[in-house]
């Protein structure tokens, strides 16, 4: 019976083991294939993981060179205006001096006309007056005498010279031959047009006499005095 019982006990040890080893056997062979599948999902999740990461990285960068461009193209443009505006400031900047260089030479040639004309003023191209000077008229001389003498005959106070002599100086220096390209007056009263002198001589072009009496005919006829038409010119840069 013993030996019976250890047989059958040896049979059930060996059955046992070999269950065992053929349960084990099973498992250790489908153990590497599992172990293998959880290794690639663990490095598809990694390289997931590292491409995220890069993309990441790259929508960074791209956004820090967006950046960078936008603050280059500002400064660029921040640049252009003030270059823009210091260049506009400069233009008006010289042609300012150039106005007031231009102003400040006409200005000088019309004095050193006025000067000119003062001195010799109908000297060479009028014919001499031969009527009577008044002593309130003796300061001055040449066409500006006769003038004087003249608008004393016509009727106007000493007072009102000083008037015509500013108005026949701008409109012609008080030179008989003085003669306007553009608008065709003519003469010492710059009679437009010049023959219209003629209802007082028919030496118009060259008597200074004849020019003055026009003149002064029309100044009385359309203003009233000298002064008042020299008040008309101030205003409007004509009379």
């Amino acid at each position: 019976m013993n030996r019976l019982w250890s047989r059958v006990g040896v049979r059930v040890t060996s059955v046992g083991l070999l269950v065992l080893g053929v349960v084990g056997g099973v498992y250790l062979g489908q153990d590497p294939g599992v172990q293998q599948q959880t290794a690639e999902a663990q490095l598809v999740v990694q390289a997931d993981a590292d491409e995220m990461q890069l993309l990441k990285q790259r929508h960074s960068e791209h956004a820090a060179a967006r950046a960078w461009q936008r603050q280059a193209e500002d400064d660029a443009a921040a640049k252009a205006a003030t270059e823009a505006k210091a260049a506009a400031a400069k233009a008006r900047s010289v042609e300012k001096k150039a106005i007031a260089k231009k102003a400040a030479e006409k200005k000088a040639a019309e004095e050193k006309k006025e000067k000119a004309s003062e001195s010799s003023s109908g000297s060479g191209e009028s014919k001499p007056f031969d009527g009577p000077i008044p002593d309130s008229c003796n300061e001055f001389s040449g066409n500006r005498e006769i003038g004087c003498a003249l608008m004393l005959k016509a009727g106007f106070e000493i007072d009102q010279f000083p008037c015509l002599n500013k108005l026949w100086n701008r409109e012609s220096n008080w030179r008989t031959s003085a003669s306007n390209s553009g608008s065709g007056a003519y003469g010492i009263p710059q009679a437009l047009p010049g023959s219209k002198m003629g209802s007082e001589g028919s030496d118009w072009k060259t008597n200074p006499a004849t020019q003055i009496k026009w003149g002064l005919g029309y100044i009385e006829g359309r203003y009233g005095s000298p002064c008042e038409a020299w008040q008309h010119s101030e205003s409007t840069g004509w009379y």
